[in-house]
This record gives structure tokens, C-alpha cells and sequence, in this order.
């Protein structure tokens, strides 16, 4: 087997684990173990020869030992009893509420059913209450339970999404023979969480591609299929779609763009002699060899678009004249903002986070930890803040880059925040954030805020909304009139990086800019580790058309400083 035949045995191993209601954590390590071997940049069959699969990251003794049988035999014993034991069709059969291991396998054992659509046949048929155990109330429950698993529009994470679709790209690109394929839709325009990932890709051999994709192990269901696209669940209720593309740069553009963006450009390019589609670009009937997206942009008169920017507000005609490059990039960055340390929360003392970013290129940090009141992440009192203050003095004898004392400082209730001004004025800089009171109402809220953003200590509104991407609604305020006081006040607002924040969202974003308001770009990091987070917060601020000049933390030291000072 090569490493994607046993990255997919691996990930069906943990699957029907899974399925059956087996170890979380065993079926977890089969998951984390395909991941692992799908990302081997060494040869396999050196690594089994060799007996060094322990080395790498994610595999253990016995995972190693699995992976060996299935790269020496082709065949696992523990996957081949899963299969035994277990009804056919029980991943997919196991997403339908209410179905547990044990009915699946006494459905599978009266009526052979082995599939979804089977199932539903049954319960339409009447003949899944002839079954013992099941009667017209649970036959009724589970067809329910069908169509909500069919159209429920399934969400994760973008960080998630992001990590699927380089899976899905992975086990694809054997099938591809070196020809293109990217990530397209959403994911590619840093939406804050995805239901469907797309893929664009040329292909020599349409049939072997489509083939392939259809055999991903957490394929459960093939919704619909031509010769050029595939659309398949996945068996987390996700779905994804396959483009093969006659024309790999104009098919990435239609599909990564919205509809409106699409559309907007089709017309742009009407009016300019040409005609464009997903297939291609064409004048006068003669199609135009095209090889790039940037060749189709300039080719119709236009600067390249960023990905992130492509949803008809407006981009289309400004990249008559602009062309982009004064978008905040992560190159632009140079000092880490909103970073937590063993003080409070974080996993890693101020020397390792200083230690960490230093090695980034970073020229400053903000050590940001919790106020009193937020105690449950270890909040400092007034005297915490003399150890960590001792502390910081410490390491900045002993490292380059220049480390700020601040504070991430809660936002009280009435807006009042949560040190007194004597121990205020003596931070670096202040980043108020609201941790508590999230369902005051509007009026309320709005308030709150108001009278936080007439403290002349505030200069950094945290993630200013507080909500939590598929978890916790934005807080209700009247974000106009927030943003007008936070304007007036000149105070910053952070874009927060952490793929479950990525607050603020990109139309108040756009509305902050149009204000003046400046910005920080953060990672709201607890751990040298997620300082890989700001990419995230970058792209966001794309998304908003915000520029470096836009963002703080792009100046020197002395300048990021002043700027914060409370």
C-alpha cells in the first residue's frame, strides 16, 4: 500500500470505532495517525524497514505496528474484525438520530439494509415496523431523522474546513498526474466556518479522478455526479465537491468568487468584447489560452483580485485602478499584540512566549494577561502584577525583541474597567474586552460600551463582539453608535485571529475603516503554538479591504507604542 491507501484504512479503522461506540480516544489516534501518514515527507517503506515510524509525530507502538501489517500485507486484522463485527454501511447508517450500533445491525440482519436510501425504502415500504423492536412511532422517528440528516447544512470551523480540504487534495493528486487542483469557495475566501469544500482540478483521466474522489474514506453518500463534478456527503454531514476544469483559471475564479462576484465580472467582460465563463474566455467566438487568474483579470482590464475580496462590494471596479498591494499582509506585521502567559491562562511562561516570537522576526510583544475579575483564567490581583512585572524585566535582559507590559482588562458591567486608573496608567498598553454579562440587552450593552470607549485609559477594544464562531452569538449592541464613540475616542478595535473567534467580522470591519478607526491584528495567543493564528486574523482584515497603514502593529516599536499608550 502507499500512504494514502493506509491513511484511508487508518481513517476508516477509527471511523467504525467511532460508529460503534467504541473508545473515543482509539478512534481519535487512528484519525490523527492517517493525518500523520498522509503528510509523510519521508519514503513509507524506509520508515516500516528502518522500524522509525515511532518518530513521527502522531504515531505510537502500536500505531506503527498497524500501519506495518497494512504496508507489508495490504490487509489489517483490526479493520478486517471491525468489518466482521460490524452491519454494513454502519458510518453512514450511524449519522441518522436515534439509530444505535445495535439497531443498525438488527435492521441490517432482518431487511439487508446497508445504506441510507435502503433504510428510508424500508420505512416508506412499512416494512422496517415488521422488524422487532421497531414500531410505526420509531419508523416514523428515523424518516425524520433522515431527511434532517439530508438537509442539514453542516458547519465547521474555517481552521477545520482548511485541514479537510488539504486532505481531500492529498488523496487526490495521485489520480491527478501532476495537473493543477486548489481549494476554491469559501475556504479560499477565509470564511469563518464552511458546509461544503470545493476543489478545482484538471485531469487527464476525468474517469480515474472522479473515481478517486468518490473512494475518500469518509465518503458516505454520492448525491450527484457528471462527467466533470462530483458532489458527495461526508460522514460528518459535510459536504464536498469535485470541479474538473476544461479551463483550470477560469473555473477557479467562478468557483471561488460568490455568484454575485462572478456574475459582476461576466458583465465587466461583456462590456469589454468578451465572454466569460467557468469553461472559459473567448472574443468573437475564439477562445483565448488563458493559463492563469491573473492573465483572465488582465486580460478583461482588471488588476488579480484577492480571493478574500471577491463578493461584489465593489472590488470589481476598483481593480480598474488598484491593484491590491497595499492590503495588509503577514509580512507587514511586526509585533506580536494579545498574548497570555503562565500568569493567567497561557501555557507558556513570558520567556517561551518572547523566546517564540523572537525567533518569528517579531520586534515587540504584548504580554496581555487577565484582570481580577475574569478568575476563572487566573485573573491577576495588583499583587500578581508586581511578580509578573519582575518577570518581564527579567527576560528582557536576556532577549532582543522589546516585550510591553499590558493587560487584557475585562469590560465591567456598568463599563467601568477592572484595575483603578492609578494601576491603569501604568501599563503599556490596555485591551478591553467583554468575558461576562454577554445577554444584557441592547440598550444595556450599548452602554456598557459607551461609557468604557469615555475611559481615556482604553486604547484596544478585544475581540469586540464576543462571540465564538458556531457557539456564541455577538453580543446585542448598537454597533453603529459603538463605532462612532470608538472613532471619537481614538481607540483601535483588534481583528482577533483565533479560528473560534476571528472577531471582528468583516462588514464591521469595513465599517470601522470608513471611520478612520485603526486596528490591531492579534492571535490571542495562550501558547507559542497559536501564534500560527495569525493568518487567520490577516485574512479577516482582507476580507475588510483593510490596509497596513490601517493596523498598528504593522509600525516600529516606539511608533506601536506611543500609539497604545494609555
Amino acid at each position: 500500500m502507499d500512504k494514502f491507501e493506509i491513511a484511508n484504512a487508518l481513517r476508516e479503522t477509527g471511523a467504525l470505532i467511532s460508529a460503534a461506540g467504541g473508545n473515543p480516544y482509539k478512534a481519535r489516534a487512528y484519525i490523527t495517525g492517517a493525518k500523520s501518514v498522509e503528510s509523510l515527507q519521508r519514503d513509507i517503506g524506509t520508515l516500516v524497514a528502518e522500524k522509525r515510524l515511532v518518530e513521527v509525530p502522531g504515531i505510537g507502538a502500536s500505531l506503527a505496528a498497524a500501519i506495518e501489517e497494512l504496508y507489508i500485507t495490504g490487509t489489517s486484522r483490526v479493520l478486517t474484525r471491525l468489518k466482521e463485527e460490524m452491519p454494513p454501511g454502519i458510518i453512514e447508517l450511524s449519522n441518522v438520530p436515534g439509530l444505535t450500533t445495535k439497531r443498525i445491525q438488527a435492521i441490517h440482519d432482518a431487511l439487508g439494509v446497508k445504506s441510507i436510501d435502503e433504510l428510508e425504502a424500508a420505512c416508506l415500504a412499512g416494512t422496517l415496523r415488521s422488524v422487532k423492536g421497531f414500531g410505526e412511532k420509531l419508523e416514523k422517528t428515523i424518516l425524520e431523522g433522515i431527511n434532517s440528516y439530508r438537509t442539514k447544512q453542516h458547519q465547521v470551523l474555517l481552521h477545520e474546513a482548511r485541514r479537510l480540504g488539504n486532505e481531500i487534495v492529498a488523496y487526490l493528486k495521485p489520480s491527478l498526474e501532476g495537473n493543477h487542483v486548489e481549494i476554491a469557495g469559501e475556504i479560499r475566501r477565509w470564511y469563518e466556518s464552511v458546509n461544503c469544500v470545493q476543489i478545482v482540478a484538471e485531469a487527464e483521466n476525468r474517469n480515474k479522478a472522479i473515481k478517486s474522489f468518490k473512494k475518500l474514506p469518509m465518503v458516505t453518500e454520492v448525491e450527484e455526479e457528471r462527467t466533470d463534478y462530483v458532489r458527495v456527503r461526508l460522514a460528518d454531514g459535510m459536504r464536498a465537491e469535485l470541479f474538473l476544469a476544461d479551463c483550470f483559471a477560469t473555473k477557479l475564479i467562478e468557483v471561488t468568487g460568490s455568484d454575485a462576484h462572478f456574475q459582476r465580472l461576466q458583465r465587466h467582460a461583456a462590456d469589454q468584447g468578451f465572454e466569460l465563463t467557468g469553461q472559459g474566455l473567448s472574443k468573437d467566438a475564439n477562445e483565448i489560452d488563458v493559463r492563469t487568474e491573473k492573465s483572465v483579470y488582465k486580460t478583461i482590464g482588471l488588476n488579480l483580485i484577492p480571493p478574500e475580496m471577491r463578493e461584489d462590494l465593489g472590488e470589481v471596479e476598483d481593480a480598474s485602478a488598484s491593484d491590491f498591494s497595499d492590503l495588509i499582509q503577514i509580512e507587514d506585521i511586526r509585533g506580536m499584540t494579545h498574548c497570555h502567559t503562565t500568569f493567567s491562562d497561557g501555557r507558556h511562561t513570558v520567556e517561551e512566549m518572547a523566546r517564540a516570537a523572537e525567533k518569528m522576526g517579531m520586534q515587540y510583544l504584548t504580554i496581555t494577561d487577565h484582570s481580577p475579575l475574569a478568575h476563572y483564567a487566573g485573573g491577576l490581583t495588583i499583587d500578581d502584577l508586581k511578580q509578573q512585572w519582575d518577570e518581564i524585566d527579567r527576560v528582557q535582559e536576556i532577549v532582543d525583541i522589546k516585550l510591553l507590559k499590558g493587560t487584557e482588562c475585562d469590560i465591567l458591567a456598568d463599563g467601568k474597567l477592572d484595575y483603578p486608573d492609578a494601576i491603569l496608567e501604568r501599563f503599556d498598553l490596555i485591551i478591553a474586552s467583554v468575558h461576562s454579562r454577554f445577554k444584557l440587552d441592547e440598550k444595556q450593552m450599548t452602554t456598557r460600551l459607551l461609557n468604557c470607549m469615555k475611559n481615556s485609559h482604553f486604547k484596544i477594544w478585544g475581540h469586540p463582539l464576543g462571540r465564538l464562531v458556531l457557539r456564541r452569538d455577538p453580543i446585542a449592541c448598537d454597533v453603529e453608535k459603538v463605532l462612532d464613540a470608538v472613532a471619537e475616542s481614538k481607540a483601535a478595535i483588534e481583528i482577533n485571529g483565533d479560528p473560534h473567534r476571528l472577531d471582528l467580522e468583516p462588514r464591521w470591519a469595513r465599517a470601522a475603516r470608513e471611520r478612520g478607526i485603526k486596528f490591531v491584528i492579534s492571535t490571542d495567543a495562550h501558547s507559542t503554538g497559536d501564534y500560527r493564528n495569525l493568518k487567520y486574523g490577516i485574512h479577516m482584515a482582507r476580507r475588510a479591504g483593510i490596509k497596513r497603514k490601517d493596523v498598528l502593529n504593522t509600525r516600529s516599536h516606539d511608533d506601536f507604542k506611543s500609539s497604545v499608550k494609555p
